[in-house]
């Protein structure tokens, strides 16, 4: 199924920068067009028009060339970061926590966001029939500073024009009423399935304390006690900065 065919080349659907270069192979492995496939609803020419949409815009972005160092003055309050640990079903978790938002560069944070993905999407690929990553996201001491909305609609532009199908589903926790407000603007900008993968959960809600011990019964010791788990350790920029080193290393092999 994979739509970088002779069909598909020779009458110049995609560029020769595009054949040449070996972003086009990865992004157009037959794994890679299902997603967008699904995405487009099956319509094979809104899918083709949607990967050479993301592969010019990879061409131009390089995310794959962004490196730690890159990006280590966004990550340094641990706003956003891969975790250690998976789910039970192999999926990476991507671990957000809004209130610790400091950067006022839209440029710097979707660069951030970017480079997590990367990140998680090469987990992935150690991963066998897994494509998908998990959200969970932290709203401890959350306030309406600690987000704009240009920033909340560039990250989802991103996300469901250059990663669709990659997040499984995003855990809201704890999210106060005036996020409500925000929230119900910020779904006009996100097609249906994206709001569907949101969901809102509660700690004292019993259901939370199900979807957690579903998702992570084998290693609660990592997961945050945010979370539902027992991991109450601080998050740890210097060990940080050392794992992304080593992913940086492997993203160059």
């Amino acid at each position: 199924m994979n739509m970088v065919s002779k069909k598909h080349t020779s009458n110049g659907t995609f560029s020769p920068e595009m054949q040449q270069d070996k972003e086009t192979i990865t992004q157009c492995s037959d794994e890679s067009v299902v997603r967008y496939l699904r995405t487009a609803n099956w319509k094979v020419s809104k899918a083709v028009k949607m990967l050479k949409a993301s592969l010019k815009w990879r061409l131009g972005y390089k995310p794959d060339e962004i490196r730690w160092d890159d990006v280590a003055k966004e990550a340094e309050t641990g706003k956003m970061y891969l975790a250690g640990y998976k789910d039970k079903y192999g999926r990476p978790v991507l671990v957000m926590r809004p209130r610790y938002q400091s950067s006022k560069s839209v440029k710097e944070q979707v660069k951030y966001l970017v480079y997590c993905m990367e990140k998680a999407v090469l987990d992935l690929s150690l991963t066998l029939h897994q494509e998908e990553i998990v959200w969970l996201v932290d709203f401890q001491g959350f306030s309406m500073s600690n987000v704009t909305l240009a920033a909340a609609r560039e990250v989802i532009n991103v996300l469901q024009n250059h990663y669709p199908q990659r997040v499984a589903f995003a855990l809201l926790f704890n999210a106060p009423k005036i996020f409500s407000p925000f929230w119900k603007v910020l779904k006009n900008f996100c097609d249906q399935e994206t709001t569907e993968r949101v969901k809102f959960v509660y700690s004292e809600d019993p259901n939370t304390t199900k979807i957690i011990d579903e998702l992570f019964e084998m290693d609660k010791e990592a997961l945050e006690t945010a979370f539902g788990g027992r991991n109450g350790e601080e998050f740890n920029i210097k060990m940080y900065a050392e794992r992304m080193g080593d992913y940086d290393r492997r993203a160059c092999n």
